[in-house]
């Protein structure tokens, strides 16, 4: 009998280290998505910078811009 325990507990413990691989994978997965989502709300901040920089740009050209007054 002590043979048949055995057997099962090393059964056991090659059961959870699969488990244990499915969820650092998926805690990988998860890690690449929340970068990837990272990157590209850096990517629109700096976006809708360069957009708010371009229409005081533009504001402040069209204020500048003293052509109608002659």
């Amino acid at each position: 009998m002590e043979i048949d325990i055995d057997d099962n507990f090393s059964d056991d413990i090659s059961d959870d280290s699969t488990d244990e691989t499915a969820n650092d994978s998926s805690a990988k997965g998860n890690t690449l998505s929340d970068k990837k989502i990272q990157e590209q709300a850096q990517k629109n901040l700096l976006a809708r910078k360069r957009i708010d920089e371009l229409q005081e740009k533009k504001r402040l050209k069209e204020l500048l811009d003293d052509s109608e007054d002659w």
